[in-house]
């Protein structure tokens, strides 16, 4: 099983340092996520019903009406390999490792390309995900569209990661989900702040979505979730105030790590990208004061989540780190 962020019971077991106390920038997921009310006695009595109205206020939300609720999108991760026979698929060398290793599973050939230059040639499936986590890499419709009519000639598959695009939803390909060939990854975890929900979204073409289906099974949503997802997705205000409120807050943790004489080499409205040849030191530095950040030990860097009002407390963790960093 692979690593992730948010190990946090973990981390304060071994560190010794109580659950409470602990800041986690870890996960990139929104720590201020939209709050979730109390539910209907009926969500969790009784067996989830796909006419709830969720996916009316998803079609509306991701503007498309070509859509498969999941169990977030780590299930459709997981599921899309087992869909097709054995294949070549490129996967960006630096990016959410689950891609790779549920087709490597499946017993599919993985062809790592560079992150900032990916391509569709002499591949099956093009995993791409926009913006990148955790370097922030962004693709244009113009580039994506263009490797979509590649592979799809050739009866292959684009897909499209986009877990971190709701903050800025005109980069979205959704609209075109239809297109043959486009497979589209969609999540409520990060923007939205509610990964423990479990709630992600496949948009591609109606054959495909039937086959997701049947693979996945019924009831693929709890009732708790699906009502949350659902009033979450048609709260408009929140999303507008929220877009705002993330791009300021990430601007600010650019800032603040640049002062610090660690320079963002990427990021998003929900994290910001370091590489450093001292990244494990750092991480190491920081953990033994509380606070959680994740390391990539493939790329020597690390990746810092916004905090939720512990802003001083970083600054002056980031103080306390023994390195002498270069002007």
């Amino acid at each position: 099983m692979l690593e992730h962020g948010g190990q946090l019971h973990a981390a304060a077991t071994h560190y010794a340092i109580p659950l409470e106390n602990w800041l986690d920038l870890s996960t990139g997921i929104n720590p201020n996520g939209w709050a979730v009310p109390e539910l209907s006695p009926t969500a969790w009595a009784r067996l989830p019903e796909i006419n709830n109205g969720l996916e009316k206020a998803a079609q509306a939300y991701y503007a498309t009406p070509h859509l498969l609720p999941c169990a977030g999108s780590q299930a459709i991760i997981q599921a899309l390999p087992r869909l097709r026979a054995t294949c070549r698929v490129g996967v960006p060398d630096i990016g959410y490792a689950e891609h790779a290793y549920a087709w490597q599973q499946a017993g599919h050939q993985i062809l790592p390309l560079p992150y900032d230059h990916l391509d569709a040639k002499q591949l099956d499936v093009l995993i791409v995900i926009n913006p990148n986590n955790p370097t922030g890499q962004c693709y244009s419709k113009e580039i994506l569209l263009e490797w979509q009519q590649q592979l799809n000639r050739k009866g292959g598959w684009l897909i499209v990661d986009e877990a971190f695009i709701d903050v800025t939803p005109n980069n979205s390909l959704m609209p075109l989900s239809p297109l043959p060939g486009l497979i589209i990854l969609r999540s409520l975890g990060k923007f939205f702040g509610l990964a423990g929900a479990r709630v992600g979204f496949a948009a591609a073409e109606m054959n495909l979505l039937h086959l997701l289906r049947d693979y996945l099974g019924p009831w693929t949503l709890t009732g708790p979730s699906r009502e949350i997802a659902k009033q979450a997705l048609i709260d408009k205000n929140w999303q507008k105030q929220t877009r705002v409120q993330l791009k300021l807050a990430s601007l600010r943790l650019f800032n603040l790590l640049s002062q610090h004489g660690l320079k963002p080499d990427g990021g998003t409205a929900l994290f910001q990208w370091v590489r450093t040849s001292e990244a494990e030191i750092i991480q190491e530095s920081l953990a033994r004061q509380g606070i959680l950040v994740r390391l990539f030990k493939q790329a020597q860097s690390l990746r810092f989540g916004l905090p939720k009002h512990e802003w001083d407390r970083l600054d002056r963790a980031l103080g306390n780190i023994d390195i002498a960093f270069p002007d």
